[in-house]
């Protein structure tokens, strides 16, 4: 394979996942309406530092326990679960994201603490890693190197590829929402679709398969 056809189908393929309706994007997308674009922004940012997680440990050979051991990826998805289902829950039980706090007062989620939270959320998600373990090696080209080093610059150029697309979805989503997220009452009630969201998605990754 020369390296502009490598390269089509390669960065075609990168994009087409990062414009799909995954987890992922659902989730910057609904923290995003809930909390405003530094908190959007924060989370995506948080997700790609968690992939990039990921792509260490495809490079290095740590995913292999997951693709291999029912047990290992039964505990990393459960605890994937319950913590997207604790964000949720925190979410539902907010009194709502306010605008016009006092200036000693701060938003109970910063930038900094969506942050954590997105970095966490990929790194407990199994299929992040197992989806990387599938995908990168195809393009692994035996005379190009050290495979793991290879593996590492395919993997970031696909986190790469994301950060354009996702942060369009943050402020397209920010944009549409603006009016909203000042108004209490309304501020109440995406906080509370936040957390429908992030439970689905905790029960979704419950019920994942290893093989699916």
């Amino acid at each position: 394979m020369t390296d502009v056809p490598y390269w089509i189908v390669f960065f075609g393929a990168a994009l087409a996942f990062s414009l799909s309706p995954g987890p992922d994007l659902l989730y910057v997308i609904s923290r995003t309406i809930a909390q405003g674009t530094k908190v959007g922004l924060a989370s995506a940012a948080g997700l790609w530092a968690g992939a990039f997680v990921h792509v260490l440990a495809v490079a290095f050979g740590l995913s292999a326990i997951l693709m291999a051991s029912a047990e290992a990826f039964t505990v990393v998805k459960y605890i994937g679960a319950a913590y997207l289902s604790y964000l949720g829950m925190q979410a539902l039980r907010s009194q709502g994201t306010r605008f016009d706090l006092p200036p000693n007062k701060v938003p109970t989620v910063t930038p900094a603490h969506a942050f954590r939270q997105g970095i966490l959320v990929d790194v407990l998600n199994p299929k992040v890693a197992i989806f990387f373990m599938a995908f990168l090696p195809q393009f692994v080209r035996p005379d190009h190197g050290s495979p793991s080093m290879q593996l590492v610059g395919l993997g970031a150029l696909v986190i790469i590829v994301a950060i354009p697309v996702e942060s369009f979805f943050v402020l397209a989503a920010s944009r549409t929402t603006v009016f909203f997220r000042q108004h209490h009452r309304t501020s109440i009630w995406l906080d509370r679709m936040l957390g429908s969201i992030l439970v689905m998605l905790g029960i979704r990754l419950a019920l994942l398969d290893q093989h699916q």
